[in-house]
């Protein structure tokens, strides 16, 4: 790979929207440094496997795929890890996987120049670990951003709340927030290159703390969304430990805020709350929701919900269900509870069976499935704006997103459409997980 041999490289990513926009981040330094992107392994120089912890049997599937590329081992590829088995598993995965030279986590991205150099001078087993240590930021003026007009930008990284099933606080380090100015002056550029939504990415994005004190949260949300050219604005993920009533005062103020707010509950139980170490309480969370609820604007809600905890009677899983009939979230994201390595979860008796978590899981899904039909409904005759995102030929439609970070198919005859461009849509049909409709 190194004298005037071209560096390549492939890189495969998993997991979450933070993952994602931190392979953008990778990608620009890797090509900052004169690497060009390839499409197949094949064609790499460097195979670079950026991953996910969050579920079960995670580290086994890069460990599976691993094992799948060993066989280009003997042509000179070098291999490396990054992310979140990458901090997790640490040197194990040169024990495991003699062959891969790179072992890096997310909070020890922005030394990659350095590591590529090691790599490329032939440096056999490179590493990057700074565990919780670290207070600095992966910031790049490098970023690859994949998607021409959504744009992702990262404000904290790491997590200090430590619930008991989380792995996130061992593999992304401490919390660490970027300054204001510094956030503010990508969202400008961000505009400059034509990006009309902004998404602010954090484990706890609503955590956030300005090193400088110069903005709150919330007044870093309104400050967004002043930038000229940004039309809406999202944030993903908020903590109810952490969610005040003027982020709520915000979005009702600052319109390019988009009317959307994904508020993780995890159980309806304050017994199992507690059990997770959420720190939290029905009744708070509840609060949380009330404020949302009582916005002039209509804010749609999504939540996180983990079933199967160890220690979750029928009762507690009864709770969550009333929970949602009472919120009536527009989207929920469900999960069995996995054990995951380093938690303190681990620690307690996983009891209820994989038989009986997926069918908590199902009539979880069953409930929910009904109450988002009845949530679409109410967008029936209405016309709502929707950001062009693409099409989808076989069925003539295009593909729309609201600003409730909804779904709208639409059709629009022989209208010249543009994706990334704000068009008026009609609803004419409400399904349980998207919207149809037709031009105005």
């Amino acid at each position: 790979m190194g004298g005037t041999t071209e560096k390549t490289f492939y890189l495969e990513t998993f997991g979450c929207q933070m993952n994602a926009h931190d392979s953008e981040k990778v990608v620009g330094t890797l090509v900052s440094q004169g690497y060009r992107q390839v499409p197949t392994v094949e064609e790499a120089g460097l195979v670079l496997y950026n991953t996910c912890s969050i579920r079960d049997k995670a580290e086994q599937k890069v460990f599976n795929r691993l094992s799948d590329y060993k066989k280009y081992y003997a042509q000179g590829k070098k291999f490396g890890v990054l992310g979140c088995v990458a901090q997790q598993e640490g040197k194990k995965i040169f024990e495991r996987a003699p062959y891969v030279s790179l072992v890096c986590g997310s909070a020890s991205y922005r030394n990659l120049p350095a590591m590529l150099v090691q790599i490329e001078n032939g440096g056999g087993r490179v590493t990057g670990l700074d565990d919780r240590e670290t207070d600095e930021c992966f910031e790049t003026e490098f970023t690859a951003r994949t998607n021409p007009h959504r744009g992702y930008l990262t404000i904290i990284e790491g997590c200090d709340k430590f619930c008991s099933y989380c792995v996130v606080p061992f593999t992304r380090g401490k919390e660490r927030s970027r300054t204001s100015d510094s956030v503010l002056a990508e969202a400008r550029q961000m505009a400059t290159l034509g990006y009309s939504e902004i998404q602010l990415l954090g484990q706890n994005v609503n955590s956030y703390r300005d090193p400088a004190g110069k903005k709150s949260f919330a007044e870093l949300l309104s400050a967004v969304g002043e930038v000229a050219g940004i039309k809406r604005v999202r944030f993903t993920t908020s903590h109810p430990r952490d969610f005040g009533r003027d982020i709520v005062d915000a979005i009702d103020d600052s319109p390019a805020l988009c009317d959307h707010v994904h508020l993780p509950v995890q159980r309806g139980s304050t017994r199992m709350l507690d059990a997770m170490q959420r720190l939290d309480s029905r009744d708070k969370y509840r609060e949380c929701i009330s404020w949302i609820k009582s916005a002039r604007r209509d804010i749609s809600i999504t939540t996180d919900v983990i079933v199967g905890f160890p220690g979750e009677t029928e009762a507690d899983f009864e709770q969550t269900l009333s929970l949602l009939d009472e919120v009536q979230y527009d989207g929920v994201f469900a999960f069995k509870y996995s054990p995951r390595p380093n938690t303190p979860a681990i620690a307690l008796e996983d009891a209820i069976s994989d038989q009986e978590k997926s069918r908590r899981l199902n009539v979880l899904l069953e409930r929910q499935r009904g109450i988002q039909k009845s949530r679409n409904q109410k967008h029936m005759g209405k016309t709502i704006e929707v950001m062009v995102e693409g099409k989808n030929e076989a069925r003539n439609q295009w593909i729309g997103r609201t600003s409730q970070n909804k779904t709208l198919n639409f059709t629009a005859g022989e209208a010249s459409i543009q994706p990334g461009s704000y068009v008026p849509v009609r609803v004419t049909t409400a399904l349980p997980n998207s919207l149809v409709g037709e031009l105005i």
